[in-house]
């Protein structure tokens, strides 16, 4: 099975907020914002798996920093681990306003993506080698994050992802704070 680096999934992604793009507070609406960020991690898995991709899931999306109308938004995307037939995908969406040149990070996301082939049907993806510890952080958490999901959903059982289990009871027993990242 082919490997891959989350950098060769790398998209970015530019877009310029007008006024249809906004609100009656002049900030971008949020559901623009996500169809942008889910179009930037199709793109993403769609290279890495070098198939069409659908959405399967959006998880932990933030919103921190208003985006106003006239700010130029950077969107970046990359996958940072694959599955069988899934993609978890990281997206990270820049505000900028070139005007007085300032940039902020104002929000993130993780969107699951399922490949599929000429039949429309799941196809296997390559996978994924962290290089950096960013990458690794990434890489390890997308498997918790699949785990809980399918834990809420009661697709499995606690007892049958030792990963999670694992981590949880660091949690408990106060061996670790609970990240972001999850």
């Amino acid at each position: 099975m082919e490997i891959k680096r989350p950098s060769d999934s790398l998209v970015i992604m530019n877009e310029l907020v007008m006024p249809n793009d906004t609100n009656i507070l002049n900030n971008l609406m949020g559901g623009r914002l996500l169809h942008w960020m889910d179009i930037a991690a199709a793109l993403s898995s769609s290279k890495h798996s070098k198939s069409l991709c659908v959405t399967a899931a959006v998880d932990k999306v933030s919103f921190n920093q208003p985006i106003k109308h006239g700010d130029v938004v950077t969107i970046q995307a990359r996958v940072v681990r694959a599955f069988n037939t899934s993609m978890e995908v990281f997206i990270e969406v820049w505000a900028q306003n070139l005007a007085q040149d300032v940039k902020v990070k104002s929000n993130e996301a993780f969107y699951t993506f399922v490949a599929l082939d000429k039949n429309h049907k799941p196809t296997s993806v390559p996978q994924i080698q962290p290089l950096s510890e960013e990458d690794q952080n990434l890489y390890d958490y997308a498997l918790l994050r699949k785990q809980l999901k399918l834990l809420i959903a009661g697709k499995t059982k606690l007892i049958e992802t030792p990963e999670l289990k694992s981590q949880m009871e660091k949690w408990l027993n106060g061996e670790e704070k609970v990240l972001k990242e999850l």
